[in-house]
């Protein structure tokens, strides 16, 4: 029974999200990005499948089309290894512009911690040399912050 109802769950889920996606624009002829709620709604919904850490990335176009989103690390309950070199290989891959970074904390606190902020500005600083502007880096809890709004960026 239990089971069943989880089985239920995710592909309401996977419903959800496909649904997120087209919003954002990965299934039609990618519009605009022009609203940030649309980022945000879509990752409630990705954070809601995971129970460990997990980091992506939206990628975008010069005038913030979406390109692709990945999730390109996960980890455990209290953190994931990101490398640097696997995110600007995957922007380069995309041929993107720009990026929304993003990552989950399954503690549901979505205060960046000190390891976040410097992680953050490491890949800053690497997708600037293959000029791709880090527009944002959203961390999900049971609310989303954002370092950009937080004045980290």
């Amino acid at each position: 029974m239990a089971a069943n109802l989880q089985d239920r769950q995710a592909k309401l889920l996977a419903r959800a999200l496909k649904v997120a996606e087209e919003r954002l624009g990965m299934y039609v002829d990618a519009p605009l990005l022009q609203k940030p709620e649309d980022v945000r709604d879509y990752l409630k919904l990705w954070a809601a499948q995971r129970d460990a850490e997990a980091f992506g990335a939206v990628w975008l176009t010069t005038q913030h089309a979406v390109i692709g989103v990945d999730t390109l690390f996960t980890g455990t309950i209290d953190g994931a290894s990101v490398y640097p070199r696997i995110v600007v290989k995957a922007a380069l891959d995309h041929n993107a512009a720009a990026v929304i970074l993003f990552h989950n904390h399954p503690s549901g606190c979505p205060d960046p911690s000190n390891a976040d902020r410097v992680l953050t500005q490491k890949l800053k600083e690497a997708l600037a040399l293959v000029d791709v502007r880090v527009l944002d880096h959203m961390i999900v809890g049971s609310t989303i912050a954002s370092l950009a709004e937080l004045g980290y960026l």
